[in-house]
C-alpha cells in the first residue's frame, strides 16, 4: 500500500487541485491519503470532507508545523510506502507509477524524488547536497559557480534531464520506504520536531544516507510545483526560521574539527538572515498560528 501524506496551511486551492491531481492519476497499488489539517482559517478542512470524503482529515486544533504535522500523518498511515507531498503540486499521468517502481525497483534506495516542474514551465532545481562548512559558505556568497567543494550544497550542474543518485531532493515529494526509516529509528515519527518548518527533511534524509539508505533523482516522475504557498504568506519569519534551522542541522551533524566553523557560520548565516529578512524576527512557534 501507498500512504500519501500532507500537511496543509491556508492554501485550500492548492490542496483541492493537488488531491484532484491524486485521483486523476492514481498510484497502481491501494493507496491511502491523509491530510493533517494545521488550523487554516481559509475553510481546507471544510473543502476535505465535502469534496474528497475518501481522504482521512486529521485536525490537531493548533498550527503543528511541518514536522510534527508529519509525524501526525505517519503515526496514522499503514502503508508499505510512504510520500510526503506538498498540497501546492500536481502530479502528472505516470509519475507515481514511475517512482513507486524505481523504489521497489532497487531495493537499496531509502528515498525517491520527483522532477518538479515550475508554473513558467521550468524544472525546479529541486536537489542539494548535505550542508558543509564550504558548501554553506558558497552558497551564500555565490562562489558556488566555481565548482568543487563550493558547490557541494547547492549542485549547481546536477543533471535534471536523467534519473540517478540523488543525496537531498527537495522535501515537496520525497517518497520513502517503510523498512528505511524503520532502520533508523520509529518509522510512525521520523521528523526530529527539533526543526519545526525547515531543514527537517534535510536531516532524515541525512540520517537515511548515513545508514545506507541513499536518496534518488527520478527524472520520469513528473510533478508541477506551486512553490512556497504557505510560507509567501509569512515570507520573513520564514526566512529567519529557516536560517535558524540550518544553524541547528550544523550543531547535530558537525562534528570533529569542522565543529570548530560553527561560531563563524553562526554569524554568518544570521547576517544572511538580517539581510535577506530586512530586519529581524522571531521565526515559528508553534504556540502561535504563524507557520
Amino acid at each position: 500500500m501507498l500512504s500519501v501524506l500532507i500537511v496543509n496551511w491556508n492554501t485550500r486551492e492548492h490542496l483541492r487541485r493537488c488531491l484532484d491531481s491524486l485521483r486523476r492519476h492514481p498510484a497502481p497499488m491501494p493507496t491511502e491519503i491523509i491530510v493533517v489539517e494545521n488550523a487554516s482559517s481559509d475553510g481546507s478542512a471544510e473543502m476535505v470532507r465535502a469534496e474528497f470524503p475518501e481522504v482521512s482529515l486529521i485536525e490537531p486544533g493548533s498550527n503543528t508545523g511541518y514536522a510534527r504535522g508529519n509525524n501526525l500523518a505517519f503515526a496514522a498511515a499503514k502503508g508499505k510506502y510512504l510520500l510526503t507531498l506538498n498540497p501546492d503540486t500536481e502530479v502528472t499521468e505516470g509519475a507515481l507509477a514511475a517512482a513507486l517502481g524505481t523504489l521497489i525497483m532497487f531495493k537499496g534506495l531509502g528515498v525517491v524524488g520527483a522532477r518538479l516542474i515550475l508554473p513558467d514551465g521550468s524544472v525546479q532545481r529541486s536537489v542539494r547536497g548535505f550542508p558543509s562548512v564550504l558548501g554553506i559558505f558558497g552558497a551564500l556568497t555565490g562562489l558556488d559557480n566555481l565548482g568543487g567543494a563550493l558547490a557541494s550544497y547547492t549542485l549547481p550542474r546536477f543533471p535534471y534531464d536523467k534519473s540517478g543518485p540523488a543525496p537531498q531532493p527537495m522535501g515537496t515529494f520525497l517518497l520513502f520506504r517503510r523498512e528505511a526509516l524503520a532502520a533508523i529509528g520509529d518509522p510512525q515519527r521520523p521528523f526530529d520536531e527539533r526543526f519545526p518548518i525547515f531543514f527537517n527533511e534535510v536531516d532524515l534524509l541525512k540520517r537515511l544516507a548515513d545508514a545506507g539508505w541513499p536518496g534518488w533523482y527520478e527524472h520520469r516522475a513528473v510533478v508541477h510545483h506551486h512553490h512556497g504557498a504557505s510560507t509567501k504568506q509569512v515570507r520573513p519569519q520564514m526566512i529567519w526560521e529557516s536560517h535558524r534551522s540550518l544553524l541547528r542541522y550544523f550543531s547535530k551533524h558537525l562534528h570533529g574539527m569542522a565543529r570548530a566553523a560553527l561560531p563563524l557560520l553562526a554569524i554568518l548565516i544570521y547576517v544572511a538572515a538580517f539581510l535577506r529578512a530586512r530586519g529581524y524576527h522571531a521565526g515559528f512557534r508553534t504556540d502561535h498560528h504563524d507557520m
